[in-house]
């Protein structure tokens, strides 16, 4: 069995896909690398399959028809032959030393069969156009260098929050979580980290920048236009957020703590993201997201109570105007898009 299993979703990435395939082949046999070629109708294809043939014993291709983002890492999770498994997306890359190094610590971890659920590693907001850098860690709130449980964790703050970038995950423990993302859709990495979050008992943090992630391109995902342009589909990610679980019914403290702030933050940027758009399609969708949660009282209520959520929920046009301005002033102190 691998150690790591790396799926690279790909989809019309020839421009920048080998920068990325290049920093996980550093990693050696160890490493399984998936390249899913999401129905790309460019080049990506073909440079995925001269990977293959080049390095037959690290890099297997699949060739599938095109099922968004979600629909690739539900393949890379289904062929994942490695004892853990992550996502890399095709414009991202990973650091080489920081890589070489979490490897050395799965290793040992498997040598000594402490294998944990969750393994954690910083990530960094690299702005290549701007050359500027910002990276997210949790020094503060988890413990460094070994094996430890939700009970150990402290309070995330804002900017801290799990994200795709961050988790490795037990192969096994994933699969049995049951997660599936939606096809045709995106934003779905939030649910990839939440729906799983009560399955994982055991977890790891290792205070290396491990994941780039770029940002920059006016086509990417989390380009506010085209989040805007997108708004049904951060509002479906919602939804399907607040279906996953009822917090109420997780007992275990920290963790539900930290899910509901998770859930609490992508409520906000959805109500933002509506409210920035300004129409009475949008502001009426905002609400119903809201009403949505209500349907849940006692999540209603958790997610009011522990968040800042109370803030999205204003209706008067001073209180939209303040939104806005929280949205834009997090945006820039944060350097998420």
């Amino acid at each position: 069995m691998k150690l790591l299993t790396v799926a690279i979703p790909c989809y019309n990435s020839q421009d920048y896909m080998e920068t990325a395939i290049r920093t996980v082949l550093v990693g050696g046999e160890d490493v399984e690398i998936l390249l899913i070629d999401d129905g790309s109708t460019d080049r990506t294809g073909e440079i995925a399959d001269s990977y293959e043939k080049k390095y037959p014993d690290q890099v297997r291709v699949i060739h599938q028809e095109n099922k968004g983002h979600g629909g690739a890492v539900n393949t890379g999770l289904r062929e994942a032959g490695g004892r853990y498994f992550k996502v890399l997306d095709s414009d991202d890359w990973f650091d080489r030393e920081a890589f070489l190094q979490v490897l050395d610590v799965l290793r040992e971890m498997t040598a000594n069969r402490k294998a944990v659920d969750m393994f954690l590693c910083n990530y960094v907001y690299d702005k290549v156009n701007d050359h500027k850098k910002k990276s997210i860690g949790y020094t503060n709130v988890l413990p460094v260098g070994h094996v430890f449980t939700w009970r150990h964790c402290k309070h995330f703050k804002m900017s801290q929050n799990i994200l795709m970038h961050s988790v490795i995950y037990r192969t096994k423990m994933l699969r049995h979580s049951g997660m599936v993302l939606p096809e045709h859709t995106f934003y779905v990495d939030n649910l990839f980290v939440y729906n799983p979050l009560p399955h994982v008992k055991t977890l790891y943090y290792m205070d290396v920048d491990l994941y780039h992630y770029f940002i920059g391109r006016e086509d990417q995902s989390v380009n506010e236009k085209v989040m805007m342009g997108r708004i049904d589909q951060q509002v479906l990610v919602n939804r399907l957020m607040i279906d996953a679980h009822d917090l109420t019914k997780i007992k275990n403290e920290p963790l539900q703590n930290y899910m509901v702030k998770y859930l609490g933050m992508i409520l906000l940027v959805s109500t933002s993201l509506l409210v920035k758009i300004d129409s009475e399609e949008s502001l009426k969708t905002r609400d119903e997201l809201w009403d949505y949660l209500k349907r849940n009282p006692g999540m209603y209520k958790l997610v009011n109570k522990r968040t800042w959520c109370k803030l999205g929920q204003m209706r008067s046009g001073a209180g939209q105007s303040f939104i806005r301005l929280v949205y834009t002033l997090a945006q820039k102190f944060f350097g998420f898009n």
